[in-house]
């Protein structure tokens, strides 16, 4: 008899803040496009290919709402072809600049690099500039499942409002349905944010709301099925940061979620119903997401990968390879594109043979589920040899018949989750908490939205019911929700453009506070400015084009949630 197999549910979380007519380099349009380019395109050629091969490959891959907008967004189109422009002619201006400098020996990597570049242009000119829509066409063929998430990516946990969480959701369910033609089964939560029912004091300054629902219960009034945790939250071990390594550093170690005496230490290889409700929770597996998430524990920091931090300037080429760990970046060596192929290969073979190891261990659990999320970004942006590391894995994979690959979705109709856990307070983030989002560094920015919050809910029902005012609360709402990105504050913590981060929060509170002044009772002769205002911030913030159904679904509370 075969032994029985393990399902193994592999999990990408695509995310962008809103950048489209905000600039271009290096925090604008850029950034969107070298994603695309990076790792969305090499993604779908990965995914293309083994369908055409026939190996199954069924990511769980979710896009939020703010970055699918900008994906079909016609002017992310235009600044996509200019971008493949940009790098293609500084292939043609390398030779050049390389024997001027004595570097000719690296000629042949911008040969890889132009042909690269050429290939991926194709696939895009051959979607129609239209990579949400290729994603789509791999579900309707049942090859992935595309889940959702929160409209903006907001900080569930610490917003202040019910409605707004409810919007944040409602926003992302109907956009998800506009977009991707089906209501999402499941639900990426921003930076895996999770909050259970309870008293509400996340701040001295916090306005006092009381007790507050639990965020899965927000989920079931949306319609998902099912989340993402970190281990530490289900007592399963402890929190791997959002790099792998807490705060990105190799010599930092989170302390390890601890069990009560009572309670031996949960299994991450099963899915839990939260708190006995009808949403389960997926538990992130350490041993498995370390072993690809790290570059220090892991494979992307292997000596043979491309080097992400060394480019040659003018035009930005990366030709160097990791070399090894400690290696200074002008002692880089050049990078070998074969080379690093087979050690993709090679660790793609580790990784089913990890994941086979894992299985053996779990053959008595008849609801074992091995769970891997990352960040989509890791996959050919981070990790450049990641979406070729991916197809190989599931090659791999059918190879190790002890390893069901999976999606979400699938695994909880073969095996509905039966056991039911009580989460705490916590992130996937730096120490497992709320530190990245709210600390000193970043209280002031929820003193700036919590007041915006209270103040769009005060107007938001009689402004529905004036036509007049409904073009400008419309605008009020995307505004707000752009405010609500959890991007700012992670931005700013970190400390890589913080200021770039400041000015875009602090625009969108300004714009919002503009609009929903003027909804205030008494202010009816300032509607018709402010209905232009709201026009030309719609150029500007071109997303969501029906949010105003949401912004009545989440005031007609939880029972009302799920909108067309």
């Amino acid at each position: 008899m075969s032994p029985r197999s393990v399902d193994f549910v592999f999990t990408l979380h695509s995310h962008l803040p809103y950048v489209l007519n905000h600039g271009r380099w290096p925090h604008g349009s850029d950034w969107l496009c070298e994603a695309a380019l990076d790792t969305y395109l090499p993604l779908l050629e990965t995914l293309r290919g083994l369908s055409a091969t026939e190996v199954p490959a069924p990511v769980t891959i979710g896009f939020t709402p703010v970055l699918a907008n900008q994906l079909i967004n016609p002017t992310f189109v235009s600044e996509m072809e200019a971008f493949f422009a940009q790098r293609l002619k500084a292939c043609d201006e390398a030779p050049g600049s390389l024997a001027a400098t004595g570097d000719s020996h690296l000629l042949p990597l911008v040969d890889f690099w132009r042909n690269r570049l050429i290939r991926l242009r194709q696939l895009f000119q051959d979607t129609d500039g239209n990579i949400v829509t290729a994603f789509r066409a791999l579900e309707s063929a049942a090859q992935i499942e595309i889940i959702g998430s929160a409209a903006t990516h907001g900080y569930l946990p610490l917003l202040a409002r019910d409605e707004s969480i409810r919007l944040q959701l409602a926003v992302g369910v109907s956009e998800h349905r506009r977009i991707f033609g089906r209501a999402p089964a499941g639900c990426w939560l921003p930076e895996c944010a999770y909050r259970p029912r309870g008293p509400w004091d996340p701040w001295p300054t916090a306005p006092r709301m009381g007790m507050r629902r639990g965020i899965e219960e927000h989920l079931a009034d949306a319609g998902f099925q099912y989340f993402f945790v970190d281990a530490h939250l289900a007592a399963a071990g402890r929190p791997l940061g959002l790099s792998g390594d807490p705060a990105g550093d190799p010599t930092v170690h989170a302390p390890a979620a601890q069990a009560s005496p009572s309670e031996p230490l949960r299994s991450p290889y099963r899915a839990y119903r939260v708190a006995h409700g009808p949403v389960v929770a997926y538990v992130r597996d350490p041993r498995a997401s370390m072993q690809v998430w790290s570059r220090f524990e892991g494979y992307p920091g292997d000596e043979w990968y491309l080097e992400f931090h060394k480019m040659r300037w003018p035009g930005g080429l990366k030709l160097w390879r990791v070399s090894g760990p400690q290696v200074d970046l002008g002692a880089k060596q050049p990078y070998n594109p074969d080379a690093a192929s087979d050690r993709a290969r090679g660790h793609a073979e580790h990784f089913a043979y990890l994941l086979a190891g894992i299985a053996a261990g779990q053959s008595q659990n008849r609801e074992a589920v091995v769970v891997a999320p990352f960040d989509t970004e890791l996959f050919g942006h981070w990790w450049f040899e990641g979406p070729e590391f991916l197809g190989d894995m599931y090659q791999a994979l059918t190879r190790q018949p002890s390893v069901h690959p999976t999606t979400g979705a699938g695994h909880l109709r073969d095996h509905p989750a039966r056991a039911a856990i009580r989460l705490p307070w916590g992130s996937w983030g730096a120490n497992g908490d709320s530190s990245m989002w709210l600390s000193d560094q970043t209280a002031w920015t929820w003193e700036r939205l919590w007041p915006l919050e209270q103040s769009f809910w005060d107007v938001a029902h009689q402004a529905l019911g004036q036509p007049s005012a409904r073009p400008v609360l419309a605008q009020a709402a995307r505004e707000l929700l752009l405010a609500q990105s959890s991007d700012w504050q992670f931005i700013i913590s970190t400390g890589a453009a913080g200021d770039y981060a400041e000015r875009r929060f602090l625009q969108h509170c300004a714009d919002a506070e503009q609009l929903i002044a003027a909804l205030a009772p008494g202010r009816e002769n300032e509607i018709g400015g402010a209905q232009q205002r709201a026009e030309e911030l719609y150029g500007r913030d071109q997303l969501f084009p029906n949010v105003l159904p949401a912004v009545a679904a989440a005031l007609g509370g939880s029972r009302s949630l799920v909108v067309g």
